[in-house]
């Protein structure tokens, strides 16, 4: 049976390589990226080197060119400064997301995967925090408060024109955008969070697992039929594990997707929260 072919962009990044061994075994994957190296300095086998920002799509078109779906992990790294720096940074990461959606509807690829973020909606936060909201879900109104968040949010939003096919006479781009929480290990061992029980709560709720990430990527590729309820190829879920301690909702994820995550923070570093809970924690 052939393997599916699978773009993956950003490919030298931190979320793509958490997942990248597993896409390897199931897929036939065109690995694309800026730099053909990882955060540690390790050279990404097959990665092809390509500047996605450029709007002269025919310089990358023929990486994309008989692909079933694309992972969108590239972003354009935000910037420190002042408010107009910060600004025109997340503002490319938005044109970077036309070109691949762009592309992608060109070249007939069926169905992009995309990595939005938790702060499409973190707003909402300020408002848990405050005891005034409960949960945040993908029906939710996204809203953020900072120039990360919205370039977030809009990446969903121009998915969604793309899905709907009005703006290339009916021709519809598939999209599940998966709101990442937190990809990591290492905050257990933060002294900072750790001290904070808003913090520790975030981190433990947040917590998405690479098993899980894997599962829930793959779900979002391969389950036949994301439509909603007005038939639009559109979805967002919000890419954590099974966290006792969620105060975001992965209902959609699991009711459309099937995803079924295998771990919750508070199993896996519950030695961890054992020695916080005590006053053991050094």
């Amino acid at each position: 049976m052939n393997k599916r072919k699978v773009v993956v962009t950003g490919a030298a990044g931190y979320v793509a390589g958490r997942m990248l061994p597993a896409l390897r075994e199931r897929y036939d994957l065109m690995l694309l990226d800026r730099a053909n190296r990882n955060r540690a300095g390790e050279d990404v086998p097959g990665l092809i080197v390509t500047d996605l920002t450029n709007p002269d799509r025919d310089a990358y078109r023929e990486y994309f060119r008989g692909a079933d779906a694309v992972i969108h992990c590239a972003w354009v790294r935000g910037i420190h400064g002042d408010d107009e720096t910060r600004f025109r940074s997340e503002y490319a990461s938005i044109g970077l997301a036309y070109n691949v959606y762009q592309v992608a509807l060109e070249e007939g690829v069926r169905r992009v995967v995309v990595c939005s973020s938790n702060h499409a909606a973190d707003y909402y936060e300020r408002l848990i925090w405050d005891d005034r909201w409960d949960a945040v879900t993908p029906e939710t109104r996204p809203l953020s408060d900072n120039f990360y968040g919205w370039c977030k949010e809009a990446y969903e939003h121009l998915g969604f024109v793309f899905a709907t096919g009005a703006e290339r006479g009916g021709r519809r781009l598939e999209n599940v955008q998966i709101r990442i929480g937190g990809p990591r290990e290492t905050d257990f061992e933060n002294p900072e969070i750790l001290a904070d029980p808003k913090k520790l709560r975030r981190a433990l709720g947040a917590y998405f697992s690479a098993r899980d990430q894997v599962q829930l990527f793959t779900r979002a590729i391969e389950t036949d039929d994301i439509r909603d309820a007005n038939g639009v190829p559109f979805l967002i879920v919000y890419g954590i594990s099974g966290n006792s301690s969620r105060f975001w909702s992965i209902v959609s994820a699991q009711q459309k997707l099937g995803y079924a995550p295998d771990d919750d923070s508070q199993v896996r570093f519950a030695s961890r929260l054992g020695e916080v809970y005590s006053g053991n924690s050094s």
